[in-house]
């Protein structure tokens, strides 16, 4: 199959797409309309936002939010708010965003919250301000380089390329095996339907391609940022997607982009994101380990081999070989290898790899040499460049073994995957360097309060925070009374969650040119739903489902009848708990990894009687309001995996300062994974239910153990199986 059975040569698309945004104001035309009259303040504006709602309210939390956010904008101040699920943290920050200059900013981490902004939240917002504004604010979407068509790649498929996705190695495509030539017609059908859609798309954003294409005919039409010779350079830079994304940007009210992006753009000097003196950070939990993610990188040996293809007519024949014979060195030694975290130094297979790679790469880049003005094919010279720089540099970070990075060697469980990858063993430094400098950042999130404070958090986003304040003499006597954990007002079994009273907030943290802020959520936990801890089952000590907690999982959703989430630590116990109720029930249970999950949802929020269990993905971003979920259950506390190679790494280093690695790296993670569970529960002010943990230690551990209940909303708490069951079998009732 020939370069034109793919991309075609000579490709010219004839309509330009638009540099602005449907309806959206020059720069001219925004600040001409905010020099009208008095400028309204964030908190009108949210007083119309909400006005327009039909059956709309004020919520004290999110005026208190909004407030806050002016506040912090006018006095050059940072702010971390806690904003409990129900307190409609969007429409408190975009209010008073509109009443910044230029461009704001919001990052969020996930998919469905960025959807949510762009397609509900900010159309309705400009609906309902514009009366109030004198004109209609603008957004706009700004995502990664890659998700954008780009018409370079398009127009120059070349004859390498066909060999990267229709002779991938196997490691490339799930299932492994090499691809036949039925997929390579189907592949080559994809990217005619997608030279099709170059013609007519606006946007040229993949989002909007329906029906999709796979990840393999989308990589032949994209361009990864690293590889872009700039529009300046390419033939296409005055109809490219992607910079008219960015004008679009530079010219709107909002901004809206994501986590990953935003780490690229701190990492790169800040040169993606437009200019802004405002950047919101919702989903705010998220962040630290996006630009970990963001930061970190990978040598594989099937991205050698492809690299050497593509750079092979730029490249002397013994140059080419010598990135051949390092690609293979490093198979060899991810294969001797096992696979985690690399403790004392670089075995020495893995060394010598990375050697041959260093040297090899080092001399393919000398003999490419740099882009000239009148180079035939830049865009081809630029994507070998920037696959062989990476390399090389990837190669350079692995030798010198820094005391700021964390190696190790990853494999799956199938064998198709092996990589020698290194992280930063922190990212606090650099947000504190790239974060915040030249403008004001609201972070916020449903789980920013760890064990009823803001300082963990804080301190993980490269704020400087104080450490907690000893308790006074009062709270000492009270709790030498009391015992742990135990409140002296509630009789055991029947407390509030995080020994809180209902609806109790954090209290403020600060630090230096940062302050926090909890405005709680509309929800009344303590009415609306209970956290039930097993305390009386054993400490889980092995892998999978202990037999005990099998039968307590069984009680619980037979009292209820089915209208159970399912979060689980493994997909062995997911899949032991889902064999248990199948072989003893005749309640439908839907497994991840059966079905695609947004049908599992869908059928688990239809079918009433269903279960849906689960492993992590579960634990955020499924929303079921309602009785369709009345019960979550949670197998054992989230904590990392010993052989997670970043967390155990940032532990060991705690422990070799003389601190607890445990305490501040693993339950922290634990109280984020675990909120984020829970608050899969109460949903909508009409949700009940029960949140049931099947492990002991939740209660048991004095350590940790009030610290995670700290963490979670106040639900009423309990300990007692039968004040669980009896609130389960009322709600089946019900």
């Amino acid at each position: 199959m020939g370069a034109a059975g793919v991309g075609g040569a000579g490709y010219r698309r004839t309509v330009t797409p638009p540099r602005t945004a449907t309806g959206s104001a020059t720069p001219s035309a925004r600040a001409k309309g905010r020099r009208r009259g008095a400028r309204p303040s964030g908190t009108e504006l949210l007083a119309a936002a909400v006005g327009a709602v039909p059956g709309g309210a004020e919520r004290p939390g999110q005026l208190q939010m909004t407030t806050a956010i002016e506040e912090c904008v006018a006095g050059g101040e940072h702010l971390l708010v806690q904003a409990g699920t129900g307190t409609g943290k969007s429409l408190a920050y975009l209010a008073p965003a509109l009443t910044v200059d230029g461009p704001v900013v919001v990052s969020t981490a996930t998919l469905a919250l960025q959807s949510q902004l762009v397609d509900h939240d900010l159309p309705r917002l400009a609906d309902a301000v514009e009366p109030v504004l004198g004109r209609r604010p603008t957004f706009a979407v700004l995502k990664g380089r890659h998700h954008y068509l780009c018409l370079a790649r398009l127009d120059n498929s070349t004859e390498e390329e066909p060999e990267d996705t229709l002779f991938d190695a196997p490691a490339a495509r799930p299932g492994g095996g090499t691809k036949w030539l039925g997929e390579a017609g189907r592949l080559g059908k994809q990217v005619e339907r997608l030279r099709d859609w170059a013609e007519k798309t606006a946007t040229g954003d993949r989002d909007e391609l329906d029906p999709g294409v796979d990840d393999q005919a989308w990589r032949l039409v994209s361009m990864p940022a690293r590889e872009c010779v700039g529009a300046a350079r390419c033939p296409f830079g005055q109809e490219c997607f992607a910079e008219a994304s960015r004008a679009r940007a530079r010219e709107a009210d909002i901004v809206v982009t994501n986590h990953s992006l935003l780490a690229v753009d701190m990492l790169a000097d800040r040169h993606i994101v437009p200019p802004h003196k405002l950047l919101i950070v919702d989903e705010a939990h998220e962040l630290a380990d996006r630009v970990s993610s963001a930061a970190q990188a990978e040598l594989v040996p099937e991205l050698i081999d492809r690299t050497t293809r593509r750079a092979r007519t730029l490249l002397r024949p013994e140059t080419a070989e010598a990135l051949t014979a390092a690609g293979d060195a490093l198979a060899v030694g991810l294969a001797e290898a096992p696979a985690g975290r690399i403790t004392a130094g670089l075995p020495t297979p893995l060394r010598e790899a990375c050697t041959l790679l260093d040297a090899a790469t080092r001399s393919a880049l000398d003999a490419i040499g740099d882009i000239k003005a009148d180079d035939p094919d830049p865009v081809r010279k630029q994507q070998a460049k920037a696959a062989l720089d990476e390399l090389s540099t990837t190669a350079q970070r692995l030798l010198e073994e820094g005391d700021h990075d964390v190696a190790w060697v990853e494999k799956n469980d199938s064998g198709n995957r092996r990589a020698l990858v290194v992280a930063p063993l922190s990212v606090a430094g650099t947000l504190a360097t790239h974060l915040y400098d030249e403008r004001t950042v609201v972070a916020t999130s449903a789980t920013l309060a760890l064990g009823g404070r803001f300082d963990t958090v804080a301190r993980a986003l490269g704020l400087d925070a104080p450490p907690p304040a000893p308790p006074s003499p009062a709270a000492a006597a009270l709790a030498a009374r009391t015992g742990p954990g135990r409140p002296a007002a509630e009789a055991p079994g029947r407390r509030l969650a995080g020994d809180v009273t209902a609806n109790a907030l954090v209290p403020a943290t600060e630090g230096p040119g940062w302050r926090s802020l909890d405005v709680g959520s509309p929800f009344d936990y303590a009415r609306q739903g209970i956290l039930y801890v097993a305390a009386h089952l054993p400490r889980p000590s092995v892998s999978g489902l202990p037999e005990a907690a099998g039968e307590e999982l069984l009680g619980l959703v037979e009292a209820l009848g089915g209208r159970t989430l399912g979060l689980f630590s493994s997909r062995r116990a997911a899949q032991q708990a889902a064999e248990l109720l199948r072989a003893r029930t005749d309640l439908p249970v839907l497994l991840q990894g059966e079905e695609a999950l947004p049908l599992l949802v869908r059928r688990f929020r239809e079918e009433r009687a269903s279960c849906l269990f689960g492993v992590m993905s579960l634990w955020q971003g499924v929303d079921v309001p309602g009785d369709a979920c009345q019960l979550v259950v949670i197998d054992r506390l989230p904590f990392p995996r010993p052989d997670e190679p970043l967390a155990a790494a940032r532990a060991a280093a705690v422990d070799a300062g003389g601190g607890s690695g445990f305490s501040a790296v693993s339950v922290p993670i634990a109280a984020v994974r675990l909120a984020q569970g829970v608050g899969r529960l109460i949903r909508a002010t009409g949700d009940k239910g029960v949140v049931a943990v099947l492990d002991s230690r939740l209660e048991t551990a004095r350590g940790y153990g009030p610290f995670l209940r700290r963490s979670l909303p106040p639900f009423w708490y309990t300990t007692r199986p039968e004040v669980a069951r009896g609130a389960l079998e009322r709600l089946a009732k019900s």
